[in-house]
C-alpha cells in the first residue's frame, strides 16, 4: 500500500475519519492511491429512488426497527426511544434510568425479537457509566401502550471504557434465533500496534473488542466455539474487532456480515465466522492518527482478513442486505452508511465479494443507520437534524 499521504496532514484533523462527531465538524480526510470506490456501471435494471421523510427535528437517531405491523421504533443516542405509527410519533417512556450519553455512548441499536407476534420481545443496547468508566449493556423489554415493560439487562461488559469510545452497540439475528451483540474495543484508548496499551480485542478474557453470541435470554449456546485457552464456550463468538458498527445477516447464506472502523483509514467489511480473531490492534489496513503504521503488513497468519476495505475512513455504521424486488439488479446488494465521508454505500455482493460500489445521498448528511422496511423500502437514519428518510425505488 502506498503510504506517501501518511505524512500530508496532522493527526487532529484525520481523528474526524471515525471519531463521533457533530454534522459540523469538519471532516478531513488524507489523499489516497487507492480508489476510494470500486466503483460499477449502472446496468439495465438499476433502480432510480424518490426520497420521503417519515421523522425529522431529532437528535442522533442511532438504532431502529420494525414491528410486525409496520410501526417504526427508533432510538435517539440521548436516550430516548420512540414509535412512529400511522403517521404519529409517540415518545415511549420506561427506559432505565442510568444512560450515559457521554462521548460516543448512550442509548444505540433496537432490535424486535424475530418471533416477536409471539413473544413480544424488543432488544436494545446503552451505555452506562460507573465511577470514571462505562459500559456496554444489553436490555430486553416488551411494550404495553406507550411504556416499556418486563425490562430486564441480559448481557453486560465489565465497567472499563474510560474514555467513552468505541462501544459497538449493534444487536442482529441468526436464523436459528441467536442473538449477536457487536462490542467495540473500549478501553483507555484506540492506539494500535503489538504494543499498543488497549488490547481488549485480542483479550479473550474481557468482553471488550468481540462480536458476542447470545440466547434470546442472555445466555451462553452451547455451540458457541471454545476459544484458545478456554474449556468451554463463552458468549464470544469472534475477536480482534476495533469499533464494529455495522451487523447484518445474509438472507442468502444466513452468515452474518459486519461493518467496523479502521483507525486512519483501513475501514473494513468482515464475514464473521466462529471463533475468527479479525486482528486488531495487532495489524490493519490503516494507520494510527499520528501516521505510525500499525505492523508491517496488514495481514498475519491467523488472522482473517476483511473482505473489503475502505481508505480513507468513511465511518461505517448502519448495514443491511437489499433483498426486495423493488430494487431490481441491486436485489442481494449490501447497503451500509457513511459517517465521516456522508454517504450511503450501496455495495455490489457477488460470491461472498464485493465486486463493486457507488455511493447513494453523496455529501448530504452523516449516515448513521439503514434498514429495509416491510414495505420493501429503504429507510436511512441522517443526522443535523436527526431524520429518517424513506428511499422508494420507482
Amino acid at each position: 500500500m502506498n503510504r506517501v499521504w501518511l505524512y500530508l496532514f496532522t493527526s487532529a484533523a484525520l481523528l474526524t475519519a471515525c471519531r463521533e462527531q457533530t454534522a459540523t465538524d469538519p471532516v478531513t480526510a488524507p489523499p489516497t492511491t487507492t480508489p476510494p470506490t470500486s466503483g460499477t456501471t449502472a446496468s439495465t435494471g438499476t433502480p432510480t429512488f424518490r426520497n420521503e421523510t417519515v421523522v425529522t427535528g431529532y437528535g442522533i437517531i442511532w438504532g431502529m426497527d420494525f414491528l410486525p405491523n409496520g410501526d417504526l421504533l427508533f432510538t435517539e443516542k440521548s436516550g430516548r426511544i420512540h414509535r412512529v405509527s400511522n403517521g404519529t410519533t409517540t415518545q415511549l417512556t420506561g427506559l432505565p434510568t442510568d444512560i450515559d450519553a457521554g462521548g460516543q455512548g448512550g442509548l444505540l441499536d433496537v432490535r424486535v425479537h424475530p418471533s416477536y407476534a409471539t413473544n413480544g420481545w424488543v432488544y436494545a443496547a446503552y451505555s452506562s457509566a460507573q465511577g470514571n468508566a462505562t459500559r456496554l449493556n444489553l436490555i430486553r423489554f416488551k411494550i404495553n401502550g406507550n411504556a416499556l415493560t418486563d425490562l430486564s439487562t441480559i448481557f453486560r461488559t465489565s465497567a472499563t471504557n474510560t474514555w467513552r469510545g468505541h462501544y459497538g452497540g449493534r444487536i442482529e439475528f441468526d436464523r436459528d434465533g441467536l442473538l449477536y451483540l457487536a462490542v467495540g474495543e473500549g478501553g483507555s484508548g484506540s492506539y494500535g500496534g503489538a504494543n499498543a496499551p488497549n488490547q481488549n480485542g485480542q483479550l479473550l478474557t474481557t468482553e471488550w473488542g468481540k462480536i458476542h453470541r447470545l440466547t434470546d435470554a442472555g445466555a451462553v449456546p452451547t455451540n458457541n466455539p471454545v476459544l484458545p485457552g478456554q474449556s468451554a464456550p463463552t458468549s464470544i463468538y469472534s475477536y480482534g474487532h476495533r469499533n464494529p458498527q455495522g451487523l447484518a445477516l445474509n438472507p442468502a447464506t444466513g452468515e452474518l456480515w459486519a461493518t467496523e472502523h479502521g483507525p486512519r483509514g483501513g475501514d473494513e467489511v468482515n464475514i464473521v465466522q466462529a471463533g475468527r480473531n479479525y486482528g486488531w490492534p495487532l495489524v490493519s489496513y490503516g494507520v494510527n492518527y499520528d501516521g505510525v503504521p500499525v505492523s508491517a503488513s496488514p495481514t498475519r497468519t491467523g488472522v482473517q482478513d476483511p473482505v473489503f476495505t475502505w481508505t480513507p475512513s468513511m465511518g461505517p455504521c448502519g448495514l443491511a442486505f437489499l433483498t426486495n424486488d423493488k430494487f431490481k439488479s441491486w436485489k442481494g446488494d449490501l447497503v451500509g452508511g457513511g459517517l465521516a465521508l456522508r454517504f450511503l454505500s450501496r455495495m455490489d455482493v457477488a460470491d461472498n465479494k464485493i465486486v463493486g460500489e457507488n455511493r447513494l445521498l453523496n455529501g448530504q448528511a452523516r449516515v448513521r443507520n439503514v434498514k429495509q422496511g416491510p414495505d420493501g423500502n429503504l429507510y436511512v437514519s441522517l443526522e443535523e437534524p436527526g431524520r429518517i428518510v424513506r428511499l422508494v425505488p420507482e
